[in-house]
């Protein structure tokens, strides 16, 4: 767990990096802000492609060997961040980082080989505890190094450096979770099953509906994600590193919460309590956003939509590893990888559309409409079963 715990520390230092530099980088080089929502968008569009079959791949050539490919593409697509000097270039880039982008998916699996289901909510909030600190360190240097001037080549060296140095601490240091005897299981089990889609494995595991959260999940963060540093730009006139700290401040909370709390208070008060109160916290983020008049108040519902959703996503993470049979554990990580990754299409898009023609207030309504639709369900589940049962 310690050197899994530094590997995606580092490695989500270098991705915290660039969440405050996009929004700025892409206008000066002749984008727009729906460029911008594009660019989040042919990301994920690539991440939620992949996703499945690099947890499919974990399952048969272990765990390490895939985090450290994925490590070793997202290093490389840095690298011609720094030296892109067209929009398309960017666009390339990023493309190539979504092909590349499984390790969360192989991360939650590598926490499932090695704990058993009673703690797994407590060790999905240490993995999000790295993913918090990463958004502590990342945003906070990307932007003192951009600064308001939009230095931007500086950051994302300094982001692929990150990624080479989570490339040598992983080769060296991380011990594979999946031996060759579990790895030959899975493939006997796997090439003794019927060949499925990702859609009728959701289905014969009765999962469709809660994989389907990480879809309504991560489209809430990105709308946040996406629609906050181009919200205090044209409201406040911050700069990159006004944004980095706002991120900053945010990473240190979520870790505190994921690392320290989340875990105890999941075992004391139950997952499925917590994730309600996560989604509700995401739901009245919104509807700050919405009637936000100061920057006491903008900043309010930044916060108060990030923090919520920083409790839903290792308990849907723990709920979902429960419930899947553990020769498929990596290939149903890998698809809730990617369910996330359609989120992170749907949230930037829609919300970049609705900013263009509506404005902010629109784009922010659209966030709740999604957090809603994410608390129906947490209710529904309550009032029919009073826990977590297949869909």
């Amino acid at each position: 767990m310690p050197i899994l715990f530094l590997t995606v520390l580092i490695d989500l230092i270098g991705f915290g990096i660039v969440i405050p530099i996009m929004p700025f980088l892409i206008p000066d080089l002749g984008g727009s802000k729906i460029d911008v929502a594009l660019v989040i968008v042919v990301f994920s569009v690539c991440a939620g492609l992949v996703g499945p079959l690099w947890g499919q791949l974990s399952d048969r050539i272990g765990r390490k060997p895939v985090i450290l490919i994925c490590l070793s593409g997202v290093c490389l697509s840095y690298i011609l961040m720094a030296f892109a000097e067209t929009l398309l270039m960017v666009y390339v880039a990023r493309i190539f980082a979504g092909f590349m982008s499984g390790n969360f998916g192989v991360a939650s699996a590598y926490i499932a080989d090695i704990t058993p289901p009673q703690q797994r909510a407590r060790r999905m909030g240490v993995i999000g505890a790295a993913f918090g600190l990463g958004m502590v360190i990342g945003p906070f240097m990307g932007g003192v190094l951009a600064g308001n001037d939009g230095n931007f080549e500086i950051p994302f060296l300094t982001a692929a450096a990150m990624s080479a140095l989570a490339i040598i601490a992983g080769f060296l240091f991380l011990k594979e979770s999946l031996p060759p005897q579990k790895r030959a299981e899975h493939a006997i089990h796997h090439d003794a099953q019927p060949k499925q889609s990702v859609f009728g494995m959701l289905r014969s595991s009765g999962n469709t509906l809660l994989v389907s959260q990480y879809c309504l999940h991560s489209t809430g963060i990105t709308v946040v994600s996406y629609l906050f540093p181009l919200w205090v730009a044209d409201l406040l006139g911050w700069g990159p590193k006004d944004v980095g700290y706002v991120f900053g401040i945010q990473g240190l909370a979520m870790a505190v919460l994921q690392g320290k709390l989340l875990g105890p208070l999941a075992e004391k008060l139950g997952e499925f309590r917590i994730l309600f109160v996560g989604v509700s916290l995401m739901a009245v983020g919104f509807v700050l956003a919405i009637m936000a008049g100061s920057q006491f108040w903008m900043l309010a519902s930044f916060y108060t939509v990030v923090t919520g959703a920083t409790m839903c996503a290792p308990i849907l993470n723990s709920i979902t590893s429960k419930r899947t049979d553990p020769h498929m554990i990596g290939r149903m990580m890998g698809t809730s990888s990617a369910f996330g990754a359609m989120g992170r299409v749907v949230g930037p898009l829609i919300a970049g559309l609705l900013l263009a023609v509506f404005g902010y207030g629109a784009a922010w309504a659209f966030g709740l409409f999604v957090a809603v639709l994410f608390l129906s369900w947490v209710v529904m589940q309550w009032r029919s079963h009073g826990a977590f049962e297949p869909d």
